[in-house]
């Protein structure tokens, strides 16, 4: 057996493998003895079938299977004694039917090679790394929140801005006739607004559909309305008043600290301020590091120039899946999937040149043994022993699913934080807000 590398060029080679009989013949030949001993086929004892017999029906099948094999042994053996770095598998090239009749055999795979490049995070310009204040506004805002969240309603009979109403929304014409219950702040438009303050139970409120709530997503869920018609229904809709309730802001209470985070844990406003706080440093710099990552890629897929072999990756595509593609839709796949090539091929060569980002089972085990510990402490449950989170850990780690998510978790923190390193970033501190605003455009 004998295989021979032709380079097309520096992306593209044909590898071409030529197979003798002396290669499959004592394996093949081994099979089919086999099979004469247990073949059972009518007009003969089993064993004593003619071995002509056997080789005529079995023998093909035989050869097939078991050139196969060798196909895969000899191609997977190279490329891994050559180290090459492939994209994609290896494409067998079309050709003439093989007469299966004969002794030797050559076939030829092209295959798709890896660019060489160089990655250099440190010339990337332009990125900014923002960071979100934590302003006594939004920390007031917060508690209000949270405050109402754990409030308890009281019955009123007439409405007020701020309340929250329930009643019918009827339209005979529409076949609309729908509970519903909401705050009155989301009604849009002071004229809509007036209508429901003064308001008593009992009392039918006339509207229209068109512009009703502030958000017509809202439309379409209190009336139960097709989603579509959302946007465009504008008729008139009757609302019947069946219940007010006001919503009375939870106290700050030692019982409010207690139902929040457990027992004991904050004891005061102030603990409570702290506590906020340091949570929502830790949320938005959750949205913050994404958006450094995010643009981080972008970055370097831009920047970093390098070729594919592009025609061979639209072949593969095309012959890779369940079904063949045409070249038009394996062309379709290929322009989505090649930004995330590119950056897969980037983090692999940054990873090849710093051991210390590259995955270690060791690694991953502590890193499950932490969040199993966070996630613990979320509940409560602050004391547990060391045993108690090995067996934990173990569990997990048998767990394929969970252990593939782990990977890609730490590995996106690890190259976060090599980023965070190397890369010269402008720092920009910023309300929320304004965070939204200049980083998505919204």
């Amino acid at each position: 057996m004998n295989l021979k590398r032709t380079d097309v060029d520096a992306l593209n080679a044909v590898l071409t493998l030529e197979i003798e009989k002396s290669d499959y013949q004592e394996q093949v030949e081994k099979i089919l003895k086999d099979y004469r001993k247990t073949a059972s086929i009518p007009g003969f004892r089993k064993g004593k079938v003619p071995a002509s017999l056997i080789n005529k029906k079995y023998r093909i099948p035989v050869l097939v299977d078991e050139v196969n094999k060798l196909i895969q042994q000899k191609l997977n053996e190279y490329i891994t004694e050559e180290k090459l770095n492939l994209l994609g598998n290896p494409l067998p090239k079309e050709q003439a039917d093989i007469d299966w009749n004969g002794d030797n055999f050559t076939f030829d795979f092209e295959i798709g090679l890896a660019p060489e490049f160089e990655v250099e995070p440190s010339k990337i310009k332009g990125i900014t790394a923002y960071e979100i204040k934590t302003d006594d506004k939004t920390i007031n805002d917060q508690i209000d929140r949270i405050r109402e969240q754990y409030g308890k309603l009281v019955s009123k009979d007439e409405v007020s801005e701020g309340d929250e109403v329930t009643g019918v929304f009827r339209n005979d014409e529409e076949e609309i006739n729908t509970d519903a219950t909401f705050p009155i702040s989301k009604i849009k438009g002071k004229t809509n607004l007036k209508k429901f303050v003064g308001s008593k139970v009992g009392d039918s409120i006339e509207l229209k559909t068109k512009n009703l709530f502030e958000d017509n997503s809202d439309l379409a869920h209190h009336l139960k309305i097709d989603f579509e018609k959302k946007d465009e229904l504008n008729v008139p809709v009757t609302f019947e008043v069946t219940e007010v309730n006001t919503r009375e802001k939870a106290e700050l209470n030692q019982e409010f600290f207690d139902k929040l985070f457990g027992e004991g844990i904050i004891t005061s406003e102030d603990e409570l301020r702290e506590r906020l706080r340091e949570d929502a440093k830790k949320q938005f710099s959750q949205q913050t590091d994404q958006k450094f990552l995010t643009d981080v890629t972008e970055e370097l897929i831009e920047k970093t120039k390098f070729d594919l072999p592009a025609d061979f990756l639209k072949r593969w595509i095309a012959n890779n899946g369940e079904n063949t593609l045409t070249a038009e839709e394996a062309e379709e796949e290929y322009n989505k999937s090649e930004k995330g090539l590119r950056y897969q091929l980037i983090e692999s060569a940054i990873l090849q040149k710093n051991e210390d980002l590259q995955l270690k089972f060791e690694d991953l085990k502590e890193y499950a043994g932490t969040q199993i510990k966070m996630q613990m402490a979320q509940f409560g449950h602050t004391d547990a022993t060391d045993e108690e989170v090995e067996q934990i850990v173990a569990r997990v780690m048998s767990n394929q699913e969970e252990v593939k998510r782990m990977s890609e978790q730490l590995q996106n923190e690890k190259m976060l934080q090599y980023f965070k390193d190397n890369v010269k970033a402008k720092s920009k501190e910023l309300t929320y807000e304004d965070f939204i605003k200049e980083a998505y455009q919204a």
